[in-house]
């Protein structure tokens, strides 16, 4: 493990593999190296990059300060860069990709390209209620410490069936997910108050970005992907077949891969 310092003293905790152009994977909602996707999509790059993997704040062994800010999660991306060579790339899942835009706007210069994977914005008018309702309950139940509520909350909001919930809850695996469940509205924050594809923000994104969804997921990410790639000016589109929101690493290795060295 390593570790850096941001700019407001919080320890952020990576690990790092391979060697070559720097590549940072940002988690999305609950993940962290100890329970996500990103170690081994780090390995799957290793032999023409050095992937970073590493806890964002509120996760694993990364530090917490307060008051929590999206500014803030830029600045531990920040001091990732900073220590690993002065740029990179960087590839953002899910609420992690909407961070990873927010980073790559902000940092300019230092992000030489960016890909994400379905960001979970969404434009529908009939969504908008819905995700009030969810920022509401979730800053309602951690406010009562009531992290296996929110946790579950955030799961149906992702469409997880009742009773799948209901055996996680039984699960060993749960109580790794209540230690970061303070960290839902870090997400939430993230994506945004109206959850709204943000069209003018990623207007400013000067870096080639790569914007993917996955054929077998929500159609509604399809919908957000068009629009992002659409309103970014240097964008490309383009479907995972076959994949769900949770992305197969050795399916979307190749593609980082391919569209980093091109």
């Amino acid at each position: 493990m390593n570790n850096v310092f941001s700019k407001d003293g919080t320890e952020i905790a990576y690990d790092k593999i391979g060697q070559g152009p720097t590549v940072i994977l940002v988690d999305g909602a609950l993940a962290y190296r100890s329970f996500g996707p990103m170690p081994e999509l780090a390995k799957l790059l290793s032999n023409d990059f050095a992937a970073i993997s590493y806890d964002r704040r509120g996760r694993g062994e990364s530090g917490d300060k307060k008051p929590f800010s999206v500014e803030r999660e830029i600045e531990d991306i920040d001091a990732l860069i900073d220590a690993n060579g002065g740029s990179a790339y960087l590839h953002g899942v899910s609420s992690g990709g909407c961070l990873a835009v927010e980073a790559a706007i902000k940092l300019s210069s230092k992000v030489k390209k960016l890909t994400v994977y379905d960001a979970p914005y969404n434009s529908d008018e009939n969504a908008l209620e819905e995700w009030r309702e969810y920022t509401r309950n979730l800053t309602k139940f951690l406010a009562e410490n009531r992290r296996g509520d929110a946790v579950a909350l955030f799961m149906k909001l992702a469409q997880t069936p009742v009773e799948q919930i209901e055996g996680m809850r039984k699960a060993p695996m749960w109580p790794m997910l209540e230690a970061v469940a303070p960290t839902l509205l870090y997400d939430a924050t993230a994506v945004g108050v109206d959850r709204k594809v943000p069209v003018e923000l990623v207007s400013r994104l000067t870096a080639p970005t790569l914007v993917m969804h996955g054929g077998a997921g929500a159609p509604f990410m399809k919908q957000t992907a068009l629009a992002l790639s659409q309103a970014i000016p240097n964008a490309k589109f383009r479907t995972i077949e076959g994949q769900t929101h949770a992305v197969a690493s050795e399916v979307i290795a190749p593609v980082l891969i391919e569209f980093f060295k091109s």
